[in-house]
């Protein structure tokens, strides 16, 4: 009883499945709250249409809160983007969309997964570490800022086999 409570104050029980074209506006907008270059809906729409990407969409209840985006290649795969919308941060979906993510990676014969972090990311950088990511390499100022500031970004692997 408590569960079912708790599932419908928190809008519904969180379900990862794959995303469509019909998902692509509300993709980008996530994306734009989440990063200063958002990527726009023809960004998704080509994504989501391409055989060597894989795209998840976090769903709670009936509303899109987040995606994974990674793009395949061989045994290999980079993620290309993670989000979960601010309204649903802190509560554990963006842990349960990566590993699920993951998950599918590998039931499509993925052995090692990469992808680049702000190092300054610190919510980000304690994600991947506690899924299992490690350092494999620096990009120096790999990301520009809206006001021109360079950061650097980390490149971060984890073997899936």
């Amino acid at each position: 009883m408590m569960s079912w409570l708790s599932e419908l104050w928190s809008g519904g029980a969180a379900v990862i499945e794959p995303a469509t074209l019909r998902d692509a506006p509300v993709l980008a907008e996530i994306h734009g709250e989440s990063f200063h270059r958002g990527w726009g809906e023809g960004e998704f729409e080509a994504m989501l249409t391409e055989r060597n990407t894989l795209v998840h969409r976090l769903r709670v209840g009936r509303k899109t809160v987040g995606f994974a985006v990674s793009r395949l290649a061989a045994d290999e795969a980079e993620i290309l983007s993670i989000a979960v919308a601010a309204s649903h941060r802190g509560r554990g979906l963006s842990r349960t969309l990566l590993l699920t993510h993951l998950g599918h990676l590998a039931g499509r014969g993925v052995r090692t997964v990469f992808l680049e972090v702000e190092e300054n990311n610190q919510p980000a950088r304690r994600l991947y570490d506690r899924a299992g990511f490690a350092v494999a390499g620096r990009r120096e100022r790999y990301y520009r800022q809206p006001n021109g500031e360079q950061l650097s970004a980390v490149l971060m692997r984890r073997d899936l086999s």
